[in-house]
């Protein structure tokens, strides 16, 4: 029974990639001094995992960007209208097509699956090639690492099936033309693999989670069934999935001829136990069982993880079997080493605290009973620990009632008033939220945080910096305005502070996109917010002026959905429970005389269920949860909520019974794509989709923001309940960049007022 893991955080134990990446970015670095020390990273994450007794090491799941990115890359599809400069280096232009440049936007980025982790999404158009066969070159030098140590190398690849699926092929035909176009490419770079002695290949295949496209998926499977005779029994392939269970195809899988088949016994566990036991699997066929949570932080049941590997090596054999976490370990912190969470911390698990949960699995399944009997009296402790429960919070929860849900007034009737309260013009001008904080900015929030400024002078400079903005949107001409978020360091963490229930750690970031880290709170107990957190702040921007300044909070899904989150109750009642502390919020800055309102819920769409049967049960308390945090104010108070980088076809009617006056949306990207819905939906509240995007330095000119107004009105939004924004807040950008993407924005509105009646 070998140890084996799918994937390691690639950005380091100190977020070393982020600091390479940026240096490299701002031409600190050399190419050839970057690639140095990004390889040092590599061999530091692979040795990790080799000494703390992985015995099959993953090789191709490091990437400087993103491995979706970097499959397009080899198979030179990633995106034929990119105009490159002809002395631009491969690594630049890889970087390009990530974060664009000044003649090139970049490429669309979204979320991967239901996790808050965004991938580049490829301009697919069928023809595809082998333009760089990087994953022979990782395997050779992995190789060379790993010379003389005891452990195999198991080279991953993303598959067919997945990899096209997520360029977003229009319909399954076309899926399928793609999918037979790159299957001798596909099996090019398997060939160059066995033939330089790769002796296992892992292919992951996520999206058979869904459970959709039969034929597509048959044709994968066919596709693999041809691959065994390249390989002659010289090397094991393993077809490795995670994310939720696949029993809508596990008869069919088991039969495609793979050596494994990798399997979710966290998120899938009870539906892929069913189907192993329904189903007679092919001789010889082994399980690769994901028994430690990929996803969460908490310790693992050792004794329901035993029960499983139990389970599958009854009718395949114990020499059949691997164990592995549910997924990645990228979505989880490096270590706690270094943390102190106090009375949480025994009950968590980082990465590199699961690769021993692995060691101690097996020693356990091998007869350990100390090791087991410790872990039981761990698992039963947490369950019994004071820090759980809020009496208060758990009265107030069930004293909830219809009414704490719904507006009282329908929007029609909300709109009128508010357009007389406010004001605003037509294609009224904001932004989403944060504005650019830089260095000075980090510098007295760290020098805040260590003691070495006193609370006073630190809320002086926030004050400043705050007047600065008011008047830098002023200025500009803005029509609705906000305070910049300078005293904020992440849209979560912030929040999560200021509340009852929630552990933050020193060191545990996770990567989101690129160089983007997070990190992620941690939900431990019931929660409540003891104190305003954004009152003053907001106040006193809105006493600087006499625009209407919004309040900005983030909303209870995309709190929930970006912790790890405690797993004892139903995480809908979580997420109620922070849709009453907000709702405390957004009551008291309504009292505060703020009559716009933000709820941001970026992440609605990602916390979607992979199964579609259980779309529905998700979509109706997290619109209750979002409702219930914003239901409590006045009519002519206007709530907004922001999404970003999210497919809203399968979920409009849900945003629309969110309630929401206005939403703003990513738009820029996609360039209108995500408007399809509104040619055949007809939503009828406010709506801003972003016209330029704000993670490439790319500022677009008037006339491509201009005509992407156009489109919306063309795709059947009305100009009176049309806003005019970014894709998403500012605060990685840099003030020129800021200032004059913004000025062109401003000037798009007024061309649109000029045609259209304002």
């Amino acid at each position: 029974m070998l140890i084996t893991t799918l994937g390691f955080p690639r950005i380091g134990k100190n977020r070393e990639l982020k600091f390479l990446l940026e240096a490299f970015w701002r031409k600190e670095i050399s190419e050839e001094e970057f690639l140095k020390k990004v390889e040092d990273l590599k061999r530091s994450n692979i040795l990790a995992q080799v000494n703390a007794g992985v015995e099959v090491v993953p090789v191709g799941d490091f990437s400087l960007y993103d491995s979706v990115l970097d499959t397009a890359w080899m198979y030179g599809c990633a995106g034929k209208r990119f105009n490159f400069d002809p002395k631009a280096s491969d690594l630049e232009r890889y970087f390009i097509y990530a974060r664009g440049d000044a003649k090139n936007p970049a490429l669309e980025m979204t979320k991967w699956f239901d996790t808050n982790y965004h991938y580049i999404v490829p301009e697919i158009d069928g023809q595809f090639s082998l333009r760089d066969n990087w994953i022979l070159e990782e395997f050779k030098w992995a190789r060379e690492v790993l010379k003389g140590k005891k452990v195999r190398i198991k080279v991953v690849l993303l598959g067919i099936y997945t990899f096209l699926k997520l360029a977003k092929p229009k319909d399954e035909s076309q899926l399928i033309e793609w999918m037979k176009s790159l299957a001798p490419v596909f099996s090019e770079v398997v060939s160059s693999l066995i033939e330089s002695g790769a002796k296992f290949i892992q292919i992951d295949e996520p999206a058979l989670v869904y459970g959709k496209d039969k034929r597509a998926v048959r044709l994968a499977g066919k596709i693999y069934n041809e691959l065994w005779d390249i390989g002659k029994k010289k090397t094991q392939f393993i077809l490795q999935t995670y994310f939720s269970s696949i029993e809508e195809y596990f008869p069919e899988i088991v039969q495609w001829g793979f050596d494994w088949i990798g399997l979710d016994m966290v998120r899938g566990r009870e539906a892929n136990l069913k189907a192993f036991s329904c189903t007679k699997a092919a001789k010889g066929v082994g399980f690769v069982l994901g028994v430690v949570d990929g996803r969460n932080v908490w310790r693992t049941d050792y004794s329901q993880a035993v029960s499983t590997l139990r389970t599958f090596a009854r009718r395949v054999g114990e020499e059949r079997i691997m164990i592995s976490p549910s997924c990645s370990l990228q979505f989880v912190p490096y270590s706690l080493e270094g943390e102190d969470l106090g009375e949480v911390q025994p009950y968590l698990a980082f990465a590199m605290e699961k690769l021993a949960e692995l060691k101690e699995i097996k020693a356990v399944y091998d007869g350990d009973k100390e090791l087991l009997k410790r872990n039981r009296r761990l698992i039963s402790n947490l369950q019994k620990e004071a820090f759980r429960n809020d009496e208060a919070v758990r009265a107030r929860m069930k004293a909830l009632s219809k009414e704490d849900f719904i507006r009282s007034v329908p929007f029609k009737k909300r709109f009128a008033l508010q357009k007389k309260s406010l004001n605003l013009p037509l294609f009224p001008t904001t932004t989403i939220g944060s504005f650019p904080q830089t260095q000075e900015v980090r510098r007295m929030r760290r020098l805040y945080r260590t003691g070495q400024i006193s609370e006073l002078a630190y809320q002086v400079f926030i004050a400043e910096k705050i007047r600065e903005v008011i008047r830098f949107q002023e200025e500009l001409g803005l029509d609705v305005l906000v305070h910049g978020e300078f005293e904020r360091t992440d849209m979560v963490e912030f929040f999560g502070i200021k509340m009852k229930g929630f552990a933050f750690t020193r060191n545990g970031w996770v990567q989101s996109y690129g160089s983007r880290c997070v990190r992620p709170p941690i939900i431990y107990g019931d929660i409540s917010r003891p104190n305003p957190m954004t009152v003053s702040e907001i106040r006193y921007a809105q006493e600087q002026t006499d625009k209407p300044v919004k309040g900005m909070l983030t909303g209870p899904i995309t709190i929930l959905n970006w912790s790890f989150v405690r797993t004892d109750i139903p995480r809908w009642q979580t997420a109620y429970q922070i849709a009453l502390a907000l709702r405390d919020e957004v009551l008291d800055l309504e009292k505060a005389g703020i009559r716009i309102i933000q709820v941001d819920e970026p992440a609605l769409r990602e916390g979607l269920p992979l199964k579609k049967r259980e779309h529905k049960r998700y979509l109706n308390w997290a619109v209750k949860a979002f409702r219930l945090a914003t239901s409590g104010v006045r009519p002519d108070t206007q709530i907004h909520t922001h999404m970003c980088y999210s497919d809203f076809n399968d979920i409009i009617e849900a945003i629309s019974a969110m309630d929401a006056d206005v939403i703003s949306i990513e738009n820029a990207r996609s360039r209108g794509e995500l408007l399809d819905v509104f040619r055949t939906y007809k939503y009828d509240k406010c709506i801003g989709p972003g016209i330029y995007d704000i993670h490439s330095k790319r500022v677009p000119p008037i006339e491509e923001m201009v005509e992407l107004l156009e489109e919306c009105l063309r795709r059947g939004i009305k100009k009176e309940l049309l806003w005019v924004n970014p894709d998403c807040g500012l605060k990685t950008r840099d003030w020129p960049e800021t200032k004059r993407a913004l000025a062109n924005m401003v000037k798009a509105a007024m061309v649109m007022r000029e045609r259209y009646g304002e």
